[in-house]
């Protein structure tokens, strides 16, 4: 195991951004005229830099498991164990972290995942979770006609029969989306790609380019904005990490096209603009905020490519792929001007985008740090050591170097243990 101490990059900018892409995931963008992220520049909007900005933390890294073949999806277990998705070879592991063990996940579940997951591109199987209510674990998978959610419960290392909670999403070889995550309400939320078809995230008769929430039996959630839709937001190019702070609001990450990636806060029905708009809006194009939701924080696609997101008590974190950097966007900072006096009377912020402790008291996020930037290459995914808690118990980050994209190190690809100084 290697274990060193990182400073962190400098930050880019906050805000959020509504992405397009003409290419798949991480791949170079090609030069978009006007699109810099330099304050000031035709058709970009300046990136103010906060008056007080949380400082950046010194990480330290651990290798906990290495040799893994393209992870995607990382949900944690009863006991500390973690449960890992292998795009490519369409199969489930199991990690104790402890012991540095990786075990491999058997059983008719198993059998049925790599018999009915088709890898191509950027699909395959994806995202994983586990219903904290039943126990069940959840995988999303790209078939050879569409994108499913399938359901099983796990024992150990093995998986028991499947049962098709969602299917029909879209698919292609990129733009499959492949999110899951248990919302502190108790459902189920699946973050979809529009499969390439930009017309399709507009389209409420389709799953792609959304994120869903429904029940663990695949039926539209009850309080969802259409009673009979899984629906609960659209207008999304490529929705892959999911998150709540404490307060329930929901995060999302999303690819951009060729100028701009993105966070955004989730406002139930709401329209994040794609294919439309990409970021805040370029000069002379519709604009977001203007009949879609606004982003919250926006990157150049050359500095995230973001997949993974994980909330702490903390901070906003995001797995960069093509960036090469874990992005840090803390919760406590003054604003950094992404959210405005609503008012307008100088009383201060009241937008939804803030992040609210539980005693009602607004904590804003402040500007977004770089960190591990370059160290490990591709980032896929990340996750609370501590689910619920702050940075003091880490996070796990899956490396994704391996992914046809990267430059594969020795050892890779592997979950790491990142610590906070």
């Amino acid at each position: 195991m290697s274990r060193r101490a990182l400073a962190a990059a400098p930050a880019v900018g906050l805000l959020l951004v509504l992405g397009a892409c003409a290419g798949p995931e991480g791949d170079p963008a090609p030069e978009v005229p006007g699109t810099s992220a330099s304050p000031g520049t035709t058709g970009s909007p300046a990136i103010p830099t906060p008056a007080d900005p949380v400082a950046a933390p010194e990480v330290s890294v651990e290798t906990v498991v290495d040799g893994l073949d393209v992870p995607w999806g990382l949900a944690p277990l009863p006991g500390g164990t973690l449960l890992i998705s292998l795009r490519d070879e369409a199969r489930l592991v199991v990690v104790d972290p402890d012991a540095g063990t990786t075990t491999d996940v058997t059983g008719p579940g198993a059998d049925a995942l790599a018999a009915q997951t088709t890898p191509d591109g950027e699909g395959g199987l994806l995202g994983v979770a586990r219903d904290p209510g039943s126990g069940d674990v959840f995988a999303y998978r790209t078939g050879a006609d569409d994108n499913a959610v399938l359901r099983g419960t796990l024992d150990g290392a093995v998986l028991g029969e499947l049962t098709t909670v969602l299917d029909g999403i879209p698919r292609a070889g990129h733009h499959d989306g492949g999110g899951l995550a248990f919302g502190p309400d108790g459902f189920l939320y699946v973050g979809t790609g529009d499969a390439g078809d930009g017309a399709a995230s507009q389209d409420p008769a389709s799953l792609g380019g959304k994120i869903l929430r429904v029940t663990t039996d695949g039926d539209p959630a009850p309080g969802n904005p259409d009673a009979g839709s899984p629906v609960w937001t659209f207008g999304h190019r490529n929705v892959q990490g999911l998150g709540w702070d404490a307060s329930g609001r929901m995060f999302a990450s999303e690819f951009g096209q060729n100028t701009w990636d993105e966070l955004n806060v989730i406002e139930p029905g709401g329209d994040y603009g794609w294919p439309e708009v990409e970021g805040p809006g370029l000069e002379g194009q519709p604009q977001a905020g203007d009949g879609t939701v606004a982003p919250v924080a926006w990157w150049p696609t050359s500095d995230a490519s973001p997949s993974g997101l994980a909330v702490t008590d903390d901070a906003v974190y995001l797995a960069g792929l093509r960036g090469e950097r874990l992005w840090r966007v803390p919760f406590g900072g003054t604003s950094s001007g992404a959210v405005e006096d609503d008012e307008g009377d100088g009383s201060g912020p009241t937008s939804s985008k803030d992040a609210v402790d539980a005693d009602g008291s607004v904590r804003p996020l402040g500007e977004p740090q770089a960190l591990l930037a370059g160290e490990l290459g591709r980032l896929r995914n990340v996750a609370p050591v501590e689910p619920g808690g702050g940075d003091a118990g880490g996070l796990w980050v899956l490396t994704n170097n391996t992914d046809g994209r990267g430059s594969p190190r020795d050892g890779d690809d592997r979950l790491v243990r990142v610590t906070f100084g």
